[in-house]
């Protein structure tokens, strides 16, 4: 007759029988278990007798990961008063409160899920080709854009005129509109120029209210007026590619997801009241994760340059043996010569011309009656103001020579690459030395100039095969008659 024992009564009797003098390796082989698990029920049953023996919990004694209650309560609170933040500004929030021990970004995460506050999602990849970038300083370049979305009580669907900083994220404009038409978008664009003056450049898309590029006719459209008289450079993007603008449209997200999700507004005074409000905290109050977690009232506080003004041009002073105010023309590296000096002003002012003007000591740079630049003057000490002195003569490096023509443009050409030379040495022929990362320029012994190695270094046999130069087509041809 088959008697079926429980779990507690199998493991007595294993006990049982190790106690008798059974050897405890023969126990666990009969019972289907390892020696470890006999010991444990003998150490059990030594404690707390029969008892011991029965299914304990598998639970462990503690849990440092677990969130204390107080603080997940604290997480859920913050949740309910600021329905579009997710964990890391959560955590950002609970740091500037102090609490320790700060717990991970993905416990918050857990914690929103148990509490079904939010819904867990599979994460998208992230594109590896897309090309980050971001202006230097705050008054740089302003993105601009046109959103919807905005309802009202009646059903009526109003835009809004969205700008922001490219470097702070700080938005400049957030002016509501009933239709995104021409003249309301450049009234809100200049209600923010008049507030924070006027940025260098400004990149929009490319909408009918912000140029003709796609239009039937080619005159100047009112945005593009306003930008041309106040002196900013009017960028825009290349069709279908949103991404260029990736921080104006992601301004529009946090708009949407934290602004007017589910909401409606009986009439456009109350939306724009109440849409000045939630920009005032969005720009000194909320952290921002694009700019380390800061406000972005902060970051365009602390980059902002001084206000741009017009340049008086009785205010111009400069030293004897210098005109008081001069033209100059930007090179395509964004750069001016003034008094045999070199001047940095920005490519984006490529092949314009600016106006010069010193001041206690300063170049101030203007575009069409706006400052661009302040910078310092860097006085020549030397012989005389306006002459070069001469290089120092060093010995040219060894190397093994060619021998090169310069062209008429100052310029020679190894391997394929053109290196300057210099307009005095035109039609003069020179030896070129490749002397390790370097091209050195020699003629007559001294060293004309160093260049870092620009050429293609499998392209090197081909110059040293042919030391005197490419040979010309009377003598190629002579040559060719006489092998004949």
């Amino acid at each position: 007759m088959l008697v079926e024992l429980r779990v507690v009564e199998q493991r007595h009797a294993a006990v049982l029988e190790v106690l008798a003098g059974v050897a405890i390796t023969t126990v666990a082989e009969r019972y289907g278990v390892s020696r470890q698990t006999v010991h444990r029920w003998l150490r059990r049953h030594a404690e707390d007798g029969l008892g011991g023996l029965a299914d304990r919990s598998c639970r462990p004694a503690s849990c440092p990961h677990q969130l204390p209650p107080p603080l997940e309560a604290r997480i859920v609170q913050l949740r309910g008063e600021h329905p579009g933040w997710g964990p890391r500004t959560i955590l950002h929030r609970l740091a500037t409160e102090g609490v320790e021990p700060l717990p991970s970004r993905s416990s918050v995460y857990r914690c929103l899920v148990r509490q079904a506050l939010i819904v867990p999602q599979r994460r998208r990849r992230r594109r590896c080709d897309y090309r980050r970038w971001e202006r230097p300083r705050a008054m740089e370049l302003w993105q601009m854009d046109v959103m919807g979305g905005v309802l009202l009580s009646g059903g009526r669907e109003c835009k809004i005129v969205t700008g922001i900083d490219d470097h702070s994220r700080f938005c400049v404009c957030a002016t509501l509109t009933p239709r995104a038409t021409s003249r309301p978008v450049c009234e809100a664009f200049a209600a923010a120029l008049g507030r924070y003056g006027a940025p260098e450049q400004v990149l929009t898309d490319n909408g009918k209210v912000f140029t003709a590029r796609f239009g039937l006719g080619t005159a100047e459209v009112l945005f593009d007026r306003l930008c041309r008289e106040h002196g900013i450079r009017h960028l825009l993007t290349a069709p279908r590619s949103p991404t260029t603008t990736g921080k104006v449209e992601r301004f529009h997200k946090t708009v949407r997801k934290e602004f007017l999700a589910g909401r409606s507004f009986a009439s456009i005074e109350q939306a724009q009241a109440a849409l000045d409000a939630w920009v005032g905290s969005y720009n000194r109050e909320r952290p921002h994760q694009g700019i380390g977690m800061s406000p972005p009232a902060e970051r365009f506080a602390s980059g902002a340059p001084r206000p741009l003004a017009a340049v008086a041009a009785g205010s111009c002073r400069q030293a004897a043996a210098v005109p008081t105010c001069q033209t100059r023309r930007v090179s395509p590296e964004g750069r001016i010569s003034f008094a045999d000096r070199r001047y940095q002003v920005g490519r984006w002012l490529a092949g314009e011309a600016v106006e010069l003007a010193c001041h206690d000591g300063l170049l101030e740079v203007s575009h069409r009656g706006v400052l661009v630049a302040s910078l310092a003057r860097r006085e020549r000490s030397g012989p005389a103001a306006g002459q070069r002195p001469p290089g120092p003569s060093r010995p040219p490096s060894a190397g093994r020579p060619v021998l090169r023509k310069v062209d008429r443009a100052g310029h020679m050409s190894f391997a394929g690459t053109a290196y300057r030379v210099g307009n005095a040495h035109r039609g003069e022929q020179v030896e070129v030395r490749l002397v390790g990362e370097r091209v050195e320029i020699v003629r007559d012994g001294v060293l004309l100039k160093s260049w870092p190695a620009r050429h293609d270094r499998f392209k090197e046999h081909g110059a040293f095969s042919t030391p005197a130069g490419r040979p010309s087509r009377s003598n190629a041809a002579s040559f060719t008659s006489k092998k004949l």
